[in-house]
């Protein structure tokens, strides 16, 4: 079996060049395991656990599980009650996590943190400005969010092709594509664009591991790319969700204009989004979902998910080296 070498897989002692999405109800144990016994990085979401405590059994769970790398995402929110973002982090250094993924506004008193423990920082960007802001703040790792992806891209609408294209010209740190990432030809292709890995959300719910209803993985692998849609625009937080009632409800209500949030506060409740992977009904609420989904036919475990993109990334890779034919080549032709 081909083994993909790239500084990703170097800094985070991993083999294959693949970190797992951090989500919301998605990212517990068994799939954060079997995710990094499978040869990539497998991240618990810290704020799908109710509290800090109940983080750190959540980390000692995964280490039963596995005795390869993991690492804790924690995504900063707007809101009014914001969680207790440096109790979670304290927790999960405390319990010897060496490795953070950290999303949203404001990173930098936690970045500080992780980085005076020793931890490795990777931060999530939608745009390139931010990426510099998180450089200068030290972080290890850059996730280069594309248009493409679930939860928020950002408001400039800029697809991962382009993005990438600026990172690899404009950064000093190694970054990871993220968004709309599902397969062999996406990992080759941003491996291309200078990533040195993928941080792949969608592809994830969709395996043997994932703990969300057998319902909402059959109904991933029946849909297309065009089975996605932006709710959130006109309030300036876009997030890209499942296309289905409750989401077209969202939708129609901003497009009347002047909406605010409390006119959908109880459409898009996190319970009611829970419920969907509990229970198996894809329009009782909200639900993250990339235009990936147009990319996946199958629920593999982890194991075969991630073989599989080793052995088709080098095979991709390998078939490109016919695309290049050297002057003296040429002219014995």
């Amino acid at each position: 079996m081909p083994q993909l070498t790239t500084a990703l897989t170097k800094m985070l002692g991993i083999r294959v060049p693949v970190i797992q999405g951090g989500m919301q109800w998605v990212g517990v144990p068994r799939l954060a395991a079997a995710v990094s016994e499978a040869g990539g990085l497998g991240i618990l979401t810290a704020l799908t656990q109710p509290n800090p405590d109940a983080l750190r059994q959540a980390i000692r769970e995964t280490r039963k599980l596995t005795s390869r790398p993991f690492g804790v995402n924690i995504t900063l929110l707007p809101s009014i009650n914001p969680p207790d973002y440096e109790g979670y982090a304290r927790a999960a250094v405390e319990e010897g996590v060496k490795i953070f993924e950290t999303a949203g506004n404001n990173p930098g008193p936690l970045i500080k943190y992780f980085k005076s423990q020793g931890c490795i920082v990777v931060h999530k960007c939608t745009t390139i400005r931010h990426a510099k802001s998180a450089e200068r703040l030290g972080v290890d790792l850059l996730s280069i969010d594309g248009f493409e992806c679930a939860g928020h891209p950002g408001e400039d609408d800029i697809g991962g092709l382009v993005l990438m294209a600026r990172a690899i010209k404009e950064l000093n740190v190694p970054f990871v594509a993220s968004g709309g990432i599902a397969d062999a030809r996406g990992l080759a292709a941003a491996l291309a664009l200078g990533a040195v890995g993928a941080n792949m959300g969608t592809r994830f719910m969709c395996t043997v591991e994932s703990p969300i209803h057998q319902n909402i993985k059959d109904k991933i692998v029946a849909s297309s790319e065009r089975d996605t849609v932006h709710i959130f625009r006109t309030l300036h937080n876009t997030a890209r969700v499942y296309k289905n009632k409750v989401a077209m409800e969202v939708v129609a209500i901003e497009r009347r204009g002047n909406a605010k949030f409390e006119d959908v506060r109880d459409l898009v409740s996190g319970a009611r989004g829970r419920q969907v992977y509990e229970k198996g009904d894809p329009d009782a609420g909200i639900w993250s979902a990339g235009v990936a989904v147009g990319l996946i036919n199958d629920v593999p475990t982890c194991e075969e998910l991630l073989r599989r993109l080793e052995r088709e990334v080098a095979e991709i890779i390998g078939g490109l080296q016919t695309v290049v034919v050297s002057p003296d080549a040429k002219a014995k032709l």
